[in-house]
């Protein structure tokens, strides 16, 4: 006669299961998190060497925009920095058609026509991170990770100029508009590769954009996985720093 479970073997397994699911579900969603995370980073890194490379290969002005809503909105929102709402990166590229800077330095703030401006690709949207400033570096370790990288971004009275951050006030006088957005923070890539920042007339020496990971609208402010996107205002040169 075949044997079967009893009634207690059966329960023995099914808490076993619930254990180990219990167990693993957590660390899945941990590594789920981590990678985009990483996504975000890359995307922010390859964005801006695309927009500095159209500028120069097409000799023309490009914007990238910076916009952060909540994690739970689906469509646009219009918010002035800084940013009401945390956990999902808008980014936006757009090009000068007629190849200049459209408006000149000091002038009048203005948005940046639309029928001066070519969209670069769609607006994109980057779920789980927030823009915010992951402070100085401190100087400890490997010159190619986070603790490392140079700290000019953090130096001199008007050093908060030199960060995009979505918790600073500081805005674009000229900022642009696509797929009902309005970008307030920019880089702008000249012909030449100089980047400036939030429509400043000087490149800064170096730029900075902080990256935390978030969970919906809440941002992971105790995580050790942070990382920083640099990008040299006269050279225009970009690289990413992680933990």
């Amino acid at each position: 006669m075949p044997s079967a479970f009893t009634l207690v073997e059966l329960l023995t397994v099914m808490g076993f299961m619930s254990l180990m699911l219990a167990v693993t579900v957590p660390a899945i969603n941990s590594l789920k998190g981590s990678g985009n995370f990483t996504h975000a980073v890359d995307e922010v890194e390859s964005t801006l060497n695309r927009a500095r490379t159209l500028a120069m290969t097409q000799n023309t002005y490009v914007w990238v925009g910076f916009y952060e809503q909540s994690a739970r909105e689906t469509g646009a929102t219009t918010s002035l920095p800084p940013f009401p709402g945390k956990g999902q990166l808008v980014l936006a590229v757009a090009a000068s058609v007629d190849g200049t800077r459209i408006f000149e330095d000091g002038a009048t703030p203005a948005t940046l026509p639309a029928n001066r401006l070519r969209a670069v690709g769609r607006v994109q949207k980057i779920p789980q991170v927030h823009l915010v400033d992951v402070g100085s570096p401190t100087g400890a370790g490997d010159g190619h990770k986070l603790d490392g990288r140079p700290d000019a971004p953090y130096q001199g009275a008007d050093a908060e100029s030199s960060r995009i951050s979505s918790e600073s006030s500081l805005r674009t006088p000229f900022p642009f508009e696509m797929a009902g957005y309005t970008f307030y923070k920019t880089i702008r890539f000249s012909p030449s590769g100089e980047a400036t920042i939030n429509g400043a007339t000087v490149p800064r020496r170096l730029g900075e954009i902080g990256l935390v990971p978030a969970n919906g609208d809440q941002v992971s402010t105790s995580s050790s996985n942070l990382a920083a996107v640099q990008f040299s205002g006269i050279g225009g040169n970009i690289l990413a720093y992680r933990r």
